[in-house]
């Protein structure tokens, strides 16, 4: 199990300060005694001005995302964890596997050590969890009342070792949709602390790296067309911009797709459409409709994949429109979200 102390005193060092944000005393204390030494990798030991890495052995995947939630702190997770689990996320939804991550923090004036070492300290847990390093990284500091307390942004490159075409214009009529697991956790979780929600048991984000419930998929031997985790915006944004792309049709079925009850009580209280909530652990996959049971059967073997179900098909009727078949039989429309339904959940 990993363990931490903080290595700066936090006795002389209580707070960011902007006297030193350019390159002074504490924020070579931050960079040297903090963030490396808790990063730990060689690469980051180097002190570059960039990571230097070596070749992969196959085509790269690229992605990057800032981090601005509210409250930084909430049940399931913090702002540090899901800076580097988002972004894990998204390389692996590629069909890479995570290998490296960049991190940039925005500090506020003011932000406690105490509460940077808790993000820092959450950071490092996720990304060992995850088998990912953090090889380089930026901190800058903004005046006080400018910056929430932290800002944090991460880049990931990962490696597609497998002969994998993952992309959502390869949809085609038949292909079988599939859902991880229960949806709208994240959204609820932070909405509820924000809100000051209670409830008899907390509900907890679902906040989570999914890159080993990618690999066991692809190990099956699945066709897999497309993988989306969906966060802003939920399963319904994300099933429109696939149905978008592939200028296909995509039905779903409403009493395929679980949602907790305690997580549907909250919508129903805050007004809101589960199926349009953030979703920080769970993936789409868009499979061949012969490899379903095989997609099924190894993504349910996964922990974060136990709850797997077959929530619809892609199909050549109304292209580029998502449609839903109701509990009570009937049929709706299901748009891409117009606005931001959730702010601040990311």
């Amino acid at each position: 199990m990993l363990s931490f102390s903080c290595p700066i005193p936090l006795n002389e060092y209580p707070h960011v300060s902007m006297a030193h944000g350019g390159g002074g005393t504490l924020m070579n204390a931050l960079i040297q005694k903090m963030f490396v030494a808790t990063f730990e990798g060689e690469t980051l030991k180097a002190m570059h001005d960039g990571a230097i890495l070596p070749p992969p052995n196959g085509r790269l995947a690229f992605s990057t995302d800032s981090y601005v939630v509210k409250p930084l702190f909430f049940p399931g997770g913090d702002i540090g964890s899901l800076a580097v689990n988002g972004t894990v996320n998204d390389v692996a939804m590629c069909g890479a596997r995570p290998l490296y991550l960049s991190v940039g923090f925005i500090l506020e004036e003011g932000l406690s050590m105490e509460t940077l070492w808790q993000f820092v300290r959450s950071m490092r847990i996720a990304a060992a969890s995850a088998g990912v390093e953090i090889v380089t990284g930026d901190t800058k500091v903004v005046d006080k009342g400018k910056g929430d307390g932290i800002y944090i942004n991460t880049a990931g490159v990962g490696v597609i070792e497998r002969n994998v075409q993952i992309d959502p214009r390869s949809c085609r009529p038949g292909d079988k949709v599939l859902l991880s697991g229960p949806i709208a956790m994240h959204g609820i979780a932070i909405m509820s602390k924000r809100e000051g929600l209670g409830f008899d048991t907390e509900i907890q984000s679902d906040c989570a790296a999914l890159n080993g419930l990618v690999d066991a998929l692809l190990e099956s031997g699945t066709m897999v067309r497309v993988m989306r985790d969906p966060t802003r915006g939920g399963v319904a944004s994300a099933l429109n911009e696939i149905a978008s792309s592939s200028r296909q049709g995509i039905r779903i079925d409403e009493a395929a797709i679980l949602i907790p009850e305690q997580v549907r009580s909250a919508c129903e209280i805050l007004g809101f459409d589960p199926l349009y909530v953030a979703n920080e652990g769970k993936m789409l996959a868009i499979v061949a409709p012969d490899d379903a049971p095989r997609a099924l059967e190894a993504m349910r073997a996964h922990p974060l994949g136990r709850d797997s179900a077959i929530i619809g098909e892609v199909v050549a009727e109304h292209p580029s429109t998502v449609v839903m078949k109701t509990r009570i039989g009937g049929t709706r429309v299901v748009d891409m979200m117009s606005g931001e339904q959730l702010p601040r959940i990311c």
